[in-house]
């Protein structure tokens, strides 16, 4: 296949865990004998150093004409006082928005050789396998009004959370093929008890699951679904929830998994005329400036989006599970980075990419 991709590092450890994840994918490609074309554009904090924007035009017209966007972090500290349309993460919503994708899906999975770096005793956490689907194109994040004001006698702020009918079809419909190819169970999550959005979310599901009789679906509030993924994570299989909340959730998913370094994650939107999903994949963790250019963030995570990227978007099932296994060996092996607490030194990010690459 041709994988016509586009790659935005964007900030802090975005560029370092990027880097290993590009030299994955270089060798799938020449593996499998497929055409990789790589070009890549500024997001985020680096892009308003570099054009004062968060979303430059330029990236914008290279990701319309991607297949598939690989992606690393975005947000810096200097920015943090900055209005919020301003913001290096206003480019990350600007992207969502311009390639379509509306569905974040985020697998959360225990690995045998991490179940003590997670604060969480073994037994709960042992054999944890799921996704939290994440609607991401609407929602509190995109409502209007939104703003400060400071024309009143006190400053107020307003957001606002909406939802339509089809906005929550289509991210069910994708919850419910997934739960339908994996172990047949859905979790919608929503707060019905006190939003008007999510007794329509609630509606939504229930119409929908009609469709899907092989599929148990069962209905959490986000408060009790939070307490849940760490009182029995085990239960879940797939999990539907709207933009915040998925967002909360999908994060605290990451103790489950022992680092929040080891979440990738990829963003679903409609399929292009060539056959091609469009895909947003990076990993959960932020930009973490703080361990920035000493060549030690995890890069499991970025590595991870890859696997997502080849199967989601490409449907390289073949080549997505050999990523995943060849993690799994470099995990056994001990060969990892600090925030994995190995019983020995510390692997470094560059390390922990060429280890990957050589099981593969």
């Amino acid at each position: 296949m041709n994988l016509n991709i586009l790659v935005l590092p964007g900030d802090g450890i975005g560029t370092e865990v990027t880097g290993e994840a590009v030299r994955v994918l270089r060798v799938v490609a020449e593996k499998w004998k497929h055409q990789l074309t790589l070009r890549e554009g500024l997001l985020g904090g680096i892009a308003i150093h570099k054009t004062g924007t968060p979303f430059p035009s330029d990236t914008e017209k290279l990701a319309l004409e991607a297949d598939a966007v690989l992606m690393g972090a975005v947000g810096l500290p200097e920015f943090d006082e900055w209005p919020p349309e301003k913001r290096p993460e206003r480019g990350l919503l600007g992207i969502r928005k311009t390639i379509g994708v509306y569905a974040n899906l985020r697998p959360v999975r225990s690995y045998k050789a991490l179940l003590e770096s997670s604060p969480l005793k073994n037994h709960l956490v042992d054999g944890v396998d799921m996704i939290i689907v994440r609607e991401l194109n609407s929602g509190i994040y995109y409502g209007t009004p939104r703003g400060i004001y400071e024309d009143g006698p006190e400053p107020r702020a307003v957001n606002t959370m909406a939802y339509t009918w089809s906005e929550i079809e289509r991210v069910t419909r994708m919850g419910f093929e997934l739960a339908r190819k994996r172990r047949k169970k859905l979790t919608s999550v929503d707060k019905s008890n006190v939003l008007e959005t999510s007794q329509l979310w609630r509606r939504v599901v229930v119409e929908i699951a009609k469709e899907y009789p092989d599929v148990a679906l069962d209905h959490l509030l986000v408060d009790n679904c939070a307490m849940q993924l760490v009182l029995s994570p085990k239960r879940f299989d797939v999990l539907v929830t709207e933009n915040m909340f998925g967002d909360i959730l999908s994060d605290e998913g990451a103790i489950l998994a022992g680092s929040i370094g080891m979440l990738p994650s990829a963003s679903i939107g409609a399929k292009k005329p060539n056959g091609v999903w469009t895909g947003l994949y990076e990993p959960v963790h932020g930009s973490a400036p703080d361990i920035a250019g000493q060549n030690k963030a995890n890069p499991f995570g970025a590595i991870g989006s890859v696997a997502a990227l080849l199967e989601y978007s490409f449907g390289l099932n073949e080549e997505a599970a050999a990523v995943n296994r060849a993690m799994e060996q470099v995990l056994a092996s001990g060969r990892v980075t600090a925030d994995l607490k190995p019983a020995g030194t510390p692997a470094t990010t560059e390390q922990v990419g060429e280890a990957v690459c050589q099981a593969i």
